[in-house]
């Protein structure tokens, strides 16, 4: 399996899962979500999974910062619907490291460990994705904004050529590269794309 480099140079995201613990999945359901774990569930890299990583990683880290992020025990909300842009893409990607859901997760255990209802759209509040600790009813706001890392301006002509199929191997093989070059800018400039807000 080949992948651009920098995926692994990515910060994991460690959390600590009392269903996993209870299930003797991992010891004491500790365990950490690379760049690579969401890119294979996505199926991709972009911009967009790219900043819901970051958003939750920044995220987690506002909310426990002496501590493991306690997957199942962490509410997320957007501004947006579901079906609005992206929002789905970032709540699927974030669903993923938190198991937060809407109502379509796992409904737990004797009234343990239940995922649904963690997961909220068409709220309001003005952030990018609000990360609520269930324990605490501690809050952060997170907002993401890429639009300073600019994409190569060789991408555009190499899209169209592509999508009228009259690109070469070699030209889709540049796409791809200057893609995921600027996916891996975004993530060199996190400190600046992404900002950090705790709610009072």
């Amino acid at each position: 399996m080949n992948y651009p480099v920098f995926f692994d140079e990515i910060e994991p995201i460690v959390v600590r899962d009392a269903l996993s613990g209870f299930l003797g999945t991992f010891e004491q359901g500790e365990y950490a979500f690379s760049y690579l774990d969401v890119v294979k569930s996505a199926g991709h890299s972009c911009p967009t999974v790219a900043g819901a990583y970051l958003c939750t990683l920044y995220g987690l880290k506002a909310l426990y910062p002496e501590d493991r992020a306690e997957r199942g025990m962490i509410k997320v909300v957007f501004s947006e619907d579901q079906t609005e842009g992206v929002a789905g893409v970032i709540g699927a990607v974030i669903t993923n490291i938190t198991g937060a859901t809407t109502d379509f997760g796992f409904k737990g255990i004797g009234g343990n460990f239940d995922r649904t209802n963690l997961m909220f759209f068409n709220q309001t509040i003005p952030a990018s994705v609000r990360f609520t600790r269930v324990d605490t009813n501690q809050s952060v706001d997170v907002f993401y904004d890429p639009s300073m890392i600019p994409a190569n301006p060789q991408m555009q002509p190499l899209m169209q050529k592509i999508m009228q199929g009259v690109a070469s191997d070699e030209e889709k093989k540049a796409f791809g590269a200057f893609w995921q070059e600027r996916v891996a800018h975004i993530f060199e400039a996190a400190d600046k794309v992404i900002s950090v807000k705790v709610v009072a």
